[in-house]
């Protein structure tokens, strides 16, 4: 006799807000009549920390007492013990989606959903199915989203700036060995460092001059996560997404459109706790013809709003 459970969620998104109710059924489909010790549902919301593997002998005591933050944990009986009848049965549920009472300090209540390398934030439901003694346990899990909405609309802050030489020289943003820096000048503009997730990140850029044949031009989005306790803190940077938006040597003199839908799982609102920090930066990359780079860097503020 097989058995299979699972879960599914009345909202086909799964992406709910604090407060709301998370609805759905639990499915258990059985070839015979299945006796069984009683189903319960478990929802759980956790951030798990992770330190890099170039700071583990830095931080070696600290990278031992990391342990997941836990931002939700309840749990109830859906069925108590008893027997299935052979088919399909569908059992429904409704959970609130409510934050615990004792949540660490620092944590307001529900972080959004959130994918990264060394932070994650991930909500689940958990059915179990109890069986006999001498029958193993069945289990079903479902992840499901949360985000917030901000009550007030993302003021712009627009950004405007040269990259010359000069400039490149006094910031170290450049990378290569060569001696001599070909000579070139680019205007970048960012209509809003202050970015809402669901708008696209847009502006322009413009070569004015440059001595040198441009190979490509490149928009990078990078998060910035910081994990850390009384020992010590893990600052580091990754790079989330590439966009090129300009293949070759561009006419100078041209506006180049920016343009960048933010990922849905990968970003979320900046945010800052008592053990970690999620941040973002945005990179301007001209690539010229021999490989050499050079980069402008800019932080970028996201949030959730109406």
């Amino acid at each position: 006799m097989s058995t299979n459970l699972s879960i599914n969620l009345k909202r086909v998104s799964k992406v709910y807000n604090e407060g709301e109710t998370i609805a759905g059924v639990v499915v258990v489909e059985s070839t015979g009549d299945l006796r069984h010790e009683g189903l319960t549902l478990a929802m759980e919301g956790f951030v798990n920390l992770q330190l890099s593997t170039k700071n583990v002998g830095i931080f070696e005591a600290f990278s031992n007492s990391i342990k997941p933050i836990n931002l939700i944990n309840t749990s109830m009986e859906l069925v108590p013990p008893g027997k299935i009848p052979v088919g399909i049965t569908e059992i429904p549920f409704e959970v609130p989606l409510r934050a615990r009472q004792a949540v660490s300090p620092g944590y307001p209540g529900l972080l959004e959903t959130y994918h990264g390398v060394f932070v994650n934030v991930m909500y689940v439901l958990k059915c179990n199915m109890k069986r006999s003694f001498l029958n193993k346990p069945v289990n079903a899990s479902c992840q499901f989203f949360v985000q917030h909405k901000q009550q007030e609309p993302a003021p712009l802050k627009p950004v405007r700036c040269e990259i010359t030489p000069s400039t490149i020289r006094a910031s170290s943003t450049s990378s290569g060995g060569r001696a001599t820096m070909p000579q070139f000048q680019i205007y970048a503009e960012i209509d809003t460092t202050v970015c809402p997730l669901d708008k696209p990140l847009t502006g322009k850029i413009r070569v004015d001059e440059c001595s040198v044949p441009i190979k490509s031009i490149e928009l990078q989005l990078v998060r910035v996560e910081t994990c850390g306790c009384a020992e010590g803190y893990s600052r580091d940077a990754t790079e989330i997404q590439n966009i090129q938006i300009g293949d070759g040597d561009v006419r100078r003199g041209r506006d180049v459109p920016l343009y960048m839908v933010l990922p849905r799982l990968f970003t979320c609102p900046t945010t800052t706790t008592v053990n970690f920090k999620i941040e973002f930066e945005l990179n301007i990359a001209v690539i010229f013809e021999d490989d050499y780079l050079v980069t402008e860097n800019f932080p970028i503020l996201l949030l959730r709003s109406r």
